[in-house]
């Protein structure tokens, strides 16, 4: 089994986790995390298939637990997912090009200034879906080979994508248009040709950028659009986020990397995983405040202090 993706609930007591099985999983943080834990709270309270393919992506609203697989999209009432009913309330496909054409979802991310979902598809494409009607509204065009991951800059109303093209392009929200677009593997500090070139995971805090993939893991000023420090990652990194005064990665390795932002390396957490691809922070409940990743195993390993791991959750 892989675990490629992960959100926490709104009121982060929960946590939602897709596999390669199309199934979903949902576990009681506030029961894994209690003195009392027995093993039966580290596995889930409720898991149910939601796609016929993997579960590539999911993100969350402030009701809506967001699903996304081989073409389709699927929205879920966390409400009732907490109370073991599933039904999902919604499920649509981008326009794509052609009937018989299923290109995989593989990243999502809420543009919360107009309650739309960004979706970044095998087709090259940028769908972008207005989540209060449920009805996909524009397509951003303009990459030449398929989508790994989207972001969202909300104080600049921008969306950023990276794709197998290596390319990050940023989009302005409003108009749909091309702002810019960063060849990453073109920067010599950051080229690894015998990697490749995509760019798997990208993540934004203000003016600043990290991404990476075929070439090293890299901070970015968008203002000059230049790379001010690159990581000395061996590996390919799939999974990345602002964190204080850090950069949090995760990728082919076991193992979670603390990269200050002047281009060291603090630590490298150990992991039960042997390749993650998916890394969540979870920001909706101090109470709660944990770091999770899924990859290579059903183990979701769970750190309550970021210095180690405490447990792992099981599929």
């Amino acid at each position: 089994m892989s675990v490629f993706s992960q959100s926490f609930s709104p009121c982060g007591r929960f946590l939602a986790a897709g596999n390669n099985y199309g199934e979903i999983a949902i576990f009681s943080l506030s029961a894994a995390l209690s003195p009392d834990a027995t093993p039966s709270n580290k596995k889930p309270m409720l898991t149910f298939t939601a796609h016929e393919g993997p579960v590539f992506s999911l993100v969350s609203t402030d009701c809506h637990l967001i699903s996304a697989g081989n073409g389709e999209v699927c929205l879920w009432n966390w409400a009732e997912l907490i109370k073991k009913n599933v039904s999902a309330l919604l499920r649509k496909r981008p326009d794509y090009k052609s009937s018989l054409e299923i290109p995989e979802i593989n990243s999502m991310a809420v543009q919360i200034r107009d309650n739309s979902l960004v979706i970044g598809a095998g087709d090259n494409n940028v769908h972008i879906m207005d989540l209060e009607h449920g009805v996909f509204k524009s397509v951003l065009k303009g990459h030449t080979d398929y989508i790994h991951c989207v972001c969202v800059r909300e104080r600049e109303s921008e969306i950023l994508s990276g794709g197998e093209d290596g390319a990050v392009r940023i989009w302005d929200s409003r108009t749909g248009t091309v702002l810019s677009c960063i060849s990453v593997f073109k920067y010599q500090e950051c080229a690894r040709p015998q990697l490749g070139k995509w760019i798997s995971c990208l993540a934004t805090d203000s003016d600043w950028m990290v991404c990476g993939g075929g070439p090293s893991l890299s901070l970015w000023h968008l203002r000059s659009q230049s790379p001010t420090s690159v990581f000395p990652l061996s590996n390919s990194q799939r999974s990345a986020t602002f964190h204080q005064d850090m950069i949090l990665a995760v990728g082919e390795g076991p193992h979670v990397s603390h990269c200050l932002l002047g281009g060291t390396i603090r630590a490298q957490i150990p992991s039960v995983l042997q390749s993650i691809n998916t890394l969540q922070l979870n920001r909706n409940s101090s109470e709660h405040q944990v770091l999770t990743v899924g990859g290579s195993s059903e183990c979701i390993d769970v750190f309550t202090n970021l210095s180690y791991r405490a447990f792992s959750l099981r599929f």
